[in-house]
């Protein structure tokens, strides 16, 4: 099978607000019209009930209420704001299957999201742009789940039996869930440094060329694993990946130093998944 094969499948695909492709273009965008976008925004109600819902969230400690998309720009800053109507539009927008636990699958990508922007300053990488990286890093499972119903069956069987997902889609279908979800991020417009993270992220120092937002994205899928498995920071600590830490640039001493602020990490974005 052929990645191209599974994305003509178009009217499987998931169809992102206008606003939220507008917002994908402000990436390249140096000359964005903040006020402009922030009016367009405030176009599509529902997005902007819960845009609105998550900034006024104790999580974002605004000094006032939040009342409308240009309040929301100017009190969070326009990156911020980006963020947050990215993750409303696109949890919202992509289907999942009967039986799928939605709100485990965004929850467990938020938590990677919110590790990632918190190891970005290490990295001197975009914060905003490693949230999102880290939002999406596994979008593409939802695809193949969606798409190729059968063969997540097989995928399922060889996973429970103790093979690595990754390998696993792979050797099945001829690419993985990290593929997919490159190739939906590049048509939905996301700038190259977000496809080649969300593409290379499961292996990265095997990528023809090393992406650093790839290996930041690998690093905080360990340290979410290493948490959700119940190790204790001595063993997290024990296995880290230091050559990707090192290939991505980071002050790993920092890092490691403050690496028990990762523990139950919040996203801030968990209430787009109330019903």
């Amino acid at each position: 099978m052929k990645l191209s094969d599974l994305f003509e499948q178009t009217h499987k695909l998931p169809n992102i607000p206008k606003v939220v492709q507008e917002l994908i273009t402000t990436f390249n965008d140096e000359n964005v019209d903040i006020e402009k976008i922030a009016d367009k925004i405030a176009m599509d109600p529902v997005l902007t009930a819960k845009v609105l819902r998550l900034a006024n969230s104790a999580h974002y400690k605004v000094s006032k209420t939040v009342s409308s998309t240009q309040d929301a720009s100017v009190l969070l800053g326009f990156s911020t704001l980006r963020t947050l109507v990215l993750a409303s539009g696109i949890t919202g927008a992509v289907p999942v299957p009967d039986g799928f636990d939605r709100k485990l699958f965004w929850r467990n990508n938020f938590a990677v999201a919110a590790t990632a922007k918190w190891m970005a300053k290490y990295a001197k990488i975009n914060a905003e742009t490693a949230f999102t990286a880290g939002m999406l890093h596994s979008i593409g499972e939802l695809l193949i789940l969606l798409l190729l119903p059968s063969e997540s069956k097989k995928i399922d069987s060889a996973v429970s039996a103790g093979g690595r997902l990754h390998q696993v889609e792979k050797s099945i279908l001829g690419f993985d869930y990290a593929d997919v979800g490159a190739e939906l991020a590049s048509r939905w417009k996301f700038p190259d440094e977000i496809v080649e993270g969300i593409k290379h992220h499961t292996d990265p120092m095997e990528a023809p060329e090393f992406n650093r937002l790839a290996g930041l994205i690998y690093l905080s899928v360990y340290v979410h694993d290493c948490h959700v498995e119940g190790m204790g920071e001595d063993r997290i600590l024990e296995r880290f990946p230091t050559n990707v830490a090192k290939a991505v640039g980071m002050d790993l001493d920092a890092a490691l130093e403050a690496l028990k602020q990762t523990e139950g990490i919040e996203s801030g974005m968990d209430s787009l998944l109330d019903d």
